[in-house]
C-alpha cells in the first residue's frame, strides 16, 4: 500500500474541502477502497474519513424513506419499515456479501462499488478502467463474469451491487452535496456511467462531491421479489439477478419495473421492458416478447454466452411469480 494522507473529517464542509481538486477517496466502511489500496489498484493521495458525520439515519421522508449514505447493510436490511413495504431491497442486501462485511459496509459505499473483473485487479494487465487509454484485456480474454449489456470496445466490465439493482427497480434518487456545497439530486439512470470510451468514469460525481443519502419513494407495486443466480449459496456475485416491483389489478400488470444485474456495465434497468408490459395480461408469451426486448441488444463475448438463455429463464420464473 502507498503512503497516503489520513484525515478524519468533523463535518461535511470540510470532508468536500478535503477531497476536493486533488487524488482523494471518501473512506466509510472500507471494505472494497481497502483491497483496491493494498493491491494499488486504488492509490488516492488523501483518504477521507467520514464515518464520523451522522450521515447514518434512515428516516420517514413523507410516504417515503431516506437511507444516510454511511447507513450500514445489515441495519438497512433489517429495518422494519424496508422488510415491510420496500422488501426487494432487503432481500437484495440480505444475497450480498457476508454478514461481518454487511456490518461494516455502507449505502453510499455500496453504490460506489468497483468492478470485481479480475483484470481490473490485476495490475500487470491492461485496463482502460484502471489505466486510461491501456486497452481492456477482458475482450478477447476470460469473459465468464462480464457484462453483456452497456458494453463498448473499450471495456465489458460488470457493475457488481445488489444493492444498487433493487435501488434501480425502487425508482431510487441518489443524493449529493457537490464540493462547492450546493445540493443536487440524481436519478438512478443518470448517477451511473455507461463505459462507451471513458470507463474509468463510472459515474457523475466529481472531486469533493459526497453522497449523503439516498431516498426511497412510497412503493409503487406490492409485488416484489429479489431472485439472485449465483455459483454458490452465499459470497457470491450475481450471474443474473433480477428485482421485480409489480402491482396486479383486475388481472392486468398495471405497473412493472424490473432491473437486472449481471448482465450490465450499470445497474441495468430498460424503460422499453417496464412499457411492454404495462397494461397487459401476463402470459409466457409477454414474458418471452419482453425478454427480447431486454436482450436484443446484448453481446456476448464467447465466456458469457450462456448468460442470454439464463436471463431469459430467470426473468420469465420472476415475472410467473410476480404476477400470479
Amino acid at each position: 500500500m502507498r503512503p497516503f494522507d489520513y484525515i478524519r473529517a468533523e463535518d461535511p464542509a470540510a470532508a468536500r474541502s478535503a477531497a476536493a481538486g486533488s487524488n482523494a477517496a471518501f473512506l466509510s466502511g472500507g471494505t472494497n477502497l481497502l483491497d483496491l489500496m493494498k493491491l494499488e489498484v486504488m492509490a488516492p493521495d488523501t483518504v477521507v474519513d467520514i464515518s464520523r458525520l451522522g450521515l447514518d439515519a434512515i428516516e420517514d421522508d413523507g410516504d417515503g424513506l431516506r437511507i444516510g449514505a454511511t447507513a450500514t447493510n445489515s441495519d438497512l436490511a433489517a429495518d422494519m419499515r424496508v422488510r415491510k413495504h420496500w422488501p426487494v431491497l432487503s432481500r437484495a442486501l440480505l444475497a450480498g456479501a457476508s454478514g461481518q462485511l454487511r456490518n461494516k459496509a455502507t449505502t453510499g459505499g455500496n453504490l460506489l462499488q468497483r468492478t470485481r473483473c479480475p483484470y481490473f485487479y490485476d495490475t500487470d494487465t491492461p485496463c482502460n478502467k484502471r489505466t486510461p487509454g491501456e486497452g481492456c484485456s477482458a475482450i478477447g480474454g476470460e469473459t465468464r463474469n462480464h457484462a453483456i449489456l452497456g458494453t463498448s470496445d473499450h471495456c465489458i466490465a460488470l457493475h457488481p451491487s445488489d444493492m444498487a439493482v433493487a435501488l434501480r427497480a425502487l425508482d431510487t434518487t441518489v443524493e449529493v452535496e457537490a464540493a462547492d456545497g450546493t445540493s443536487k439530486s440524481y436519478e438512478m439512470d443518470d448517477f451511473y456511467r455507461l463505459p462507451g470510451d471513458t470507463p474509468h468514469r463510472e459515474t457523475v460525481l466529481e472531486a469533493g462531491d459526497l453522497i449523503t443519502g439516498v431516498r426511497l419513494p412510497a412503493p409503487k407495486g406490492d409485488r416484489q421479489i429479489y431472485r439472485k443466480v449465483r455459483d454458490r449459496a452465499s459470497y457470491a456475485f450475481a450471474l443474473v439477478s433480477v428485482a421485480a416491483v409489480i402491482r396486479m389489478e383486475n388481472g392486468r400488470i398495471a405497473h412493472a419495473a424490473l432491473a437486472f444485474g449481471g448482465l450490465g456495465t450499470k445497474p441495468w434497468r430498460d424503460p422499453d421492458f417496464d412499457t411492454l408490459l404495462t397494461g397487459e395480461a401476463p402470459s409466457r408469451a409477454l414474458f418471452d416478447e419482453a425478454a427480447d426486448v431486454l436482450l436484443g441488444r446484448a453481446v456476448s463475448h464467447g465466456g458469457d454466452d450462456f448468460k442470454i438463455p439464463m436471463a431469459r429463464r430467470v426473468l420469465r420464473a420472476v415475472l410467473e411469480e410476480a404476477t400470479q
